[in-house]
């Protein structure tokens, strides 16, 4: 693949695009400390309206607890439960923050995550390198969805994004692995790639 010439912004998802993620071993990890049956377990995750508000930041972490503690229900320390929360985070390939770095040599780049606290500080002192202590420095800004009160695939986070950097919407292109939050950055023009598999951005980049 190649990149489009009109190109001069890169908007980068998070999970499944530069972080490997399997949100199957959450809800393993959930059905694991609960005694709940998978299928269950993964029925709530995508009913109960908690998860997407603790994306939001309309909820703390301590809020968040107490609603997975509800939900599921189960009786846990936070640290068994925040390492259940995290065990969908599988890593972050070096190949790929060293693509970033050689991208911000050649265009702005961006990330717009729909994420949460605990996931982030996970991440943040657990997977990066030795001696990094935030993925900032691997983009230009980077957009959090839990601090903005906005999340993917809605219109207002896009425009928020391209407001803040000047962004032209023909000129920025947005990769993501979920097809929801692709047809949101479509709606306002901008160009788009669906992230299919793990190492899709390593081929389009020719890294």
């Amino acid at each position: 693949m190649a990149q489009e010439s009109s190109v001069k912004n890169l908007i980068f998802d998070l999970g499944g695009v530069i972080l490997d993620l399997s949100v199957d071993h959450t809800l393993q990890a959930f059905a694991d400390i609960s005694g709940l049956d998978k299928s269950e377990v993964t029925k709530r995750f995508v009913t109960a309206e908690g998860f997407l508000a603790y994306e939001k930041g309309l909820i703390n972490d301590a809020g968040f607890r107490a609603f997975v503690r509800d939900t599921y229900p189960v009786q846990a320390t936070d640290n068994a439960l925040d390492t259940a929360w995290n065990a969908m985070l599988r890593g972050l390939p070096l190949n790929k923050l060293q693509l970033l770095l050689r991208l911000k040599g050649q265009y702005q780049v961006v990330l717009l995550s729909n994420t949460n606290n605990i996931h982030l500080e996970y991440i943040n002192t657990q997977l990066l390198p030795p001696g990094d202590t935030s993925l900032d420095p691997y983009f230009h800004r980077t957009y959090y969805s839990h601090r903005m009160h906005k999340r993917k695939p809605d219109a207002d986070i896009f425009e928020q994004v391209l407001q803040e950097n000047n962004f032209q919407p023909h000129e920025t292109l947005f990769l993501d692995d979920n097809a929801d939050n692709i047809a949101g950055a479509r709606t306002l023009g901008i160009q788009t790639v669906h992230v299919t598999t793990p190492d899709l951005i390593i081929d389009y980049f020719h890294a």
